[in-house]
């Protein structure tokens, strides 16, 4: 009994989770559709969001790329495959770990920044002036960082992309000695338009993902700076683990809209 007991009371939390995460999706679109977009929070937090997550991103992506690639060249070589590595290393970074990773990275960085910034007006009763002044906490704080992230999470993801392939083309061609033009060759035939839509669709829903998972956590925050700093780690483990997650059935679902190239 206590055990299945337990598992109830697991099953309802998460249950009533989701639900407050619709209900803030919810709001949070009635109040685009009803025109309640203040352009220069949006501007602003493009700048915060996107602008200052491109160091972190274009290492990320740079060393992810130099990395896979030598791994492949590695594992190519011993079959007599060294041509292969470019495409293996471009869809790869298309369809996985451009987005994977980088989703990763600014659920990290943004994510966090995102849910303590939230979670202090909450626990210094900010968000209540402002619903004594009229205005909506979701309109003012909640729409300018989602509009942010589904404009900058796409461009995130494709310089990560880019970056990385970049990076695993200069070290198998110049360090490890591969045929330039056939590793542009192949990876030129092997990659197609559908490996980069896959890659921006996947970098829109992580975007998504992140901005409404650390919204509702700094919107909930309790308990004064204990509740901000449970809220900014519960922000950053429940974005990682939704987007790794739902990257696995966005895999399954894509892939058969967006088969890769033969």
């Amino acid at each position: 009994m206590a055990l299945a007991r337990y598992v109830g009371d697991i099953i309802l939390s998460f249950s009533r989770y989701l639900g407050e995460l619709a209900f803030l999706i919810a709001e949070t679109f009635r109040g685009i559709v009803g025109g309640h977009i203040r352009l220069r929070s949006a501007i602003h937090q493009i700048f915060e969001v996107g602008y200052r997550s491109q160091p972190v991103i274009l290492i990320t992506g740079a060393f992810t790329g130099a990395v896979f690639a030598t791994q492949a060249f590695f594992q190519f070589h011993r079959l007599q495959m060294d041509a292969a590595v470019g495409p293996v290393v471009s869809v790869s970074m298309f369809r996985e770990l451009g987005p994977v990773l980088c989703g990763l990275m600014v659920a990290g960085r943004v994510g966090a920044a995102m849910s303590a910034e939230l979670g202090t007006m909450k626990v210094t009763e900010q968000l209540d002036a402002l619903r004594a002044l009229g205005v909506h906490p979701v309109d003012y704080l909640v729409i300018p960082r989602f509009l942010a992230m589904t404009i900058s999470m796409p461009l995130l993801v494709t310089e990560c992309i880019v970056v990385g392939i970049l990076a695993g083309y200069f070290v198998t061609t110049q360090i490890l000695g591969v045929s330039e033009v056939y590793y542009l060759y192949n990876m030129l035939h092997f990659t197609g338009s559908k490996d980069v839509t896959m890659g921006l669709v996947k970098g829109v829903v992580f975007g998504i993902i992140i901005v409404f998972v650390s919204c509702h956590q700094g919107l909930n925050a309790r308990e004064g700076a204990v509740g901000v700093g449970r809220a900014t780690t519960n922000a950053v483990v429940f974005g990682s683990l939704f987007i790794l997650v739902i990257n696995f059935f966005l895999t399954l679902t894509l892939n058969i809209f967006f088969p890769a190239a033969k």
